[in-house]
């Protein structure tokens, strides 16, 4: 940091009146009410950033507080209990007290930026919650931040996006199907996180500078949880995509003379660890650690308030590997020599979970404010060098013509089998050995992250198919003059590879009913496209539903019928038909479950459709969004219908086999232009207001629901300066 915004001269600023330091920024918006500010130095300036998220987004910031916090049941009832107890079982906001800790000892700078937000959102909630009816409506009254909050918001953001509770998965599949058949479901899309993006060198432009594009996914959610921002003091001058409760441009931004973005890497960080515990008749709590060793548990009990209902009373223990996150049922009369009970699924086993966090008290929060201060690719690439949570692939572009592609974050070095399952922990060779090196190569022609396998191989398990990257490559060998506003024309592909096995085996079913002919001819026609206005793709979803529910019926599947067990927030991992649905390319073809009888289903599911009658529906109106809000819009809007598909490059994902309907899609999409900053484009599925029926609240949404993109204004001059 400057020494004019050390830590020294921040704790001076804060010594005066508030409005002192209030004065010291200016707040413009540009026709889409994006914020834009500009500071006297950095840390008012994060500041700024603070309150005026706050007074935009005042209901999302307090949602996801409590949601880090373990006490969203306060307010939300009793809907919310299993969410914060996993937040308090497996120690969110604690973990993020401990980290902000650590930086405030080890890097006081970047602490003092962190609190430098807080002190702006604590000034700006009063008047954000103030616009906001549904504070009053549930009786929510906004709390102080601590510096540690934005800390917690990042770790409950991405605590599941490792996956971790997929091993609760195969553990199901290796008991019911054995061992042979733990990564019999392994598709990797979607999950509760993905993205496109690629990185176009000058050579390919038409301006002969770099351009980098792409859209993250996740749930959508109201407010959207990307935050479109300006970023400026005399030492940078930043605009980019913000996550709301932290500080800083994380994962995608430009400076102006570089710029980056990310991708998950799909890398496997997180372990799972069945634990033996046993209790003395005084509740201490002992767990069996290696080499037979056994060791004391902390424990302690939280209430989470439940909103009309019963208060729920919670037990918290932690173990030498991590927190205990499933309790199984006291295990009476200790064996050190074998493994704990558990039922078929695996869920009455007590596990622990293992995350970097938690173990090495860092986030990597040290790389936020480095990467406002880049002005290259080196810049970035060293500030990433510390990143830790989570673990990303990484375009970076500068206008010297820098490039780079590269892994960051903290993937811990073990014993693969802790990468597939739970893993006892009383055997010492599950103990983790230290940290993987992050892969980089250089860029050749495009690069291209889509979650598929590839530089981030080495520290995974389960990929994304490669049909979104594939297409993308594509797509982009189709031109060597590329500019901005065509990279829309990517953004909105809908083309779906991942029909092609269902589809290849039709033409080998004979005697089927006239009606099942003309649907087999009709899906042979079609051009596996699934846009907005297709028929044809309606059709295809139907017949792909009625094929994953036959596979989900087959006696081979008995074994993974049951409804998941245990504790409610991994449920969505542990439900056969999305398994199937989602895995269904892969087991058109797998020789690991020899008993299913693969064309004797889809042919039945062929017919199947062809009875129900092949419905004449575009695609999007059955396609349509459903946002996730933590409480129901009284708008009762009419959400938009959409192109696209799970494995479409416009990756709007369906539950196949379950719902058209999507909650997943893109939270977001980007255009950075290495050449003129001024020509890049971005959009969001709602808008820069998180206040309902505000003018801004939802004004991207049609833009978005076809993707395009609105562009990004620089010229202060064409902003309008707001009262502070």
């Amino acid at each position: 940091m400057s020494s004019e915004s050390d830590p020294e001269s921040y704790a001076r600023a804060q010594g005066g009146p508030r409005g002192e330091t209030s004065a010291s920024y200016d707040v413009y918006r540009d026709p889409w009410g994006i914020p834009h500010l500009r500071a006297s130095d950095e840390l008012r300036l994060a500041y700024a950033q603070g309150r005026v998220t706050a007074f935009d987004r005042a209901w999302q910031l307090e949602v996801e507080r409590h949601r880090a916090e373990g006490s969203s049941a306060s307010f939300l009832g009793a809907e919310s209990v299993s969410w914060d107890r996993f937040a308090r079982q497996c120690r969110l906001a604690d973990t993020a007290r401990r980290c902000y800790e650590t930086m405030a000892a080890d890097d006081p700078g970047t602490a003092a930026w962190v609190r430098a937000y807080v002190d702006g959102v604590n000034d700006g909630l009063a008047a954000g919650a103030a616009r906001d009816e549904r504070f009053a409506r549930t009786g929510l009254s906004p709390a102080p931040w601590e510096p540690w909050v934005p800390l917690a918001i990042w770790i409950a953001t991405h605590i599941l996006f490792a996956g971790f509770a997929t091993k609760l998965w195969r553990e199901r599949v290796a008991r019911a199907l054995g061992d042979e058949a733990v990564t019999l479901f392994a598709t990797d899309g979607p999950g509760t996180a993905g993205s496109n993006g690629w990185l176009v060198p000058g050579d390919r432009t038409t301006t002969g500078a770099a351009i980098i594009a792409g859209d993250p996914h996740r749930f959508i959610e109201d407010p959207g949880v990307y935050q479109q921002i300006r970023l400026s003091c005399p030492d940078y001058d930043v605009l980019g995509l913000a996550v709301p409760g932290v500080p800083g441009l994380a994962h995608f931004g430009h400076t102006g003379s570089a710029a980056w973005a990310i991708t998950n890497a799909m890398a496997d960080y997180q372990d799972l660890y069945v634990e033996q515990l046993r209790r003395g008749a005084d509740s201490a709590v002992e767990a069996l650690g290696p080499d037979g060793v056994w060791e004391p548990v902390a424990r302690h009990t939280e209430t989470i308030a439940v909103a009309g209902g019963d208060d729920v009373e919670v037990e918290i223990l932690e173990t030498a590997r991590g927190p205990v996150i499933i309790h199984a049922d006291d295990e009476p009369g200790a064996n050190p020599g074998g493994a704990p009970r558990a039922e078929a699924d695996g869920s009455t086993q007590t596990l622990s979970l293992r995350y970097p966090p938690r173990v090495r008290r860092d986030l990597g929060f040290a790389a936020l404010p480095a990467l406002l201060r880049a002005r290259t690719v080196a810049d970035i690439d060293r500030a990433l060098d510390g990143w830790a949570e989570p673990v990303n692939v990484v375009h970076a572009a500068d206008t010297a013509g820098g490039l780079l592609h590269r892994v960051a974050g903290a993937v811990p070095l073990r014993h693969r089998t802790n990468r597939l399952r739970p893993v006892p922990a009383w055997d010492p060779q599950h103990a983790w050995q230290g940290w993987a090196p992050t892969p980089a190569e250089p860029v050749q022609g495009f690069a291209v992250m889509a979650n598929a396998r590839g530089i981030a191989s080495p520290l995974g398990v389960e990929f994304a198919p490669p049909h979104r990257a594939n297409r993308i490559r594509e797509l982009l060998s189709g031109s060597a003059d590329w500019s901005p506003k065509a990279m829309a024309d990517v953004h909105r592909d809908t083309h779906l590879a991942s029909a092609a096995p269902l589809l290849a085996l039709l033409p080998g079913f004979e005697d089927l009913t006239t009606a099942a002919r003309a649907l087999r001819e009709r899906l042979l026609a079609w051009d596996r496209h699934m846009a907005a206005d297709s028929t044809d793709a309606t059709v295809f979803s139907a017949f792909r539903t009625a094929t994953v529910r036959r596979f989900a019926a087959d006696p081979v599947f008995e074994g993974l019928w049951g409804a998941p067990t245990g504790p409610d927030v991994f449920h969505p991992w542990l439900y056969l038909v999305p398994k199937i649905g989602y895995a269904l390319e892969g087991l058109l073809t797998t020789s690991l479950v020899p008993g299913l009888d693969r064309a004797a289903h889809v042919r039945a599911a062929l017919e199947e459709t062809a009875a129900a009658g092949a419905p004449d529906t575009p695609w999007s109106e059955v396609h349509r969004l459903t946002p996730w809000q933590a409480v129901p819009d009284p708008e009762a809007a009419d959400w938009p219908g959409l192109g696209g598909d799970h494995d479409c490059v416009n990756a709007t994902s369906t539950v196949p086999g379950f719902t058209d309907l999507t909650a997943r899609a893109s939270a977001a999409r980007y255009v950075w232009d290495l050449a003129r900053r001024e020509d890049s484009l971005w959009a969001v599925p709602l808008g820069a207001d998180g206040v309902t029926g505000s003018p801004h609240h939802r004004d991207q949404l049609p833009l978005w629901a076809h993707c395009e993109l609105v562009p990004v204004v620089t010229d202060w001059t064409r902003l309008t300066k707001e009262s502070i």
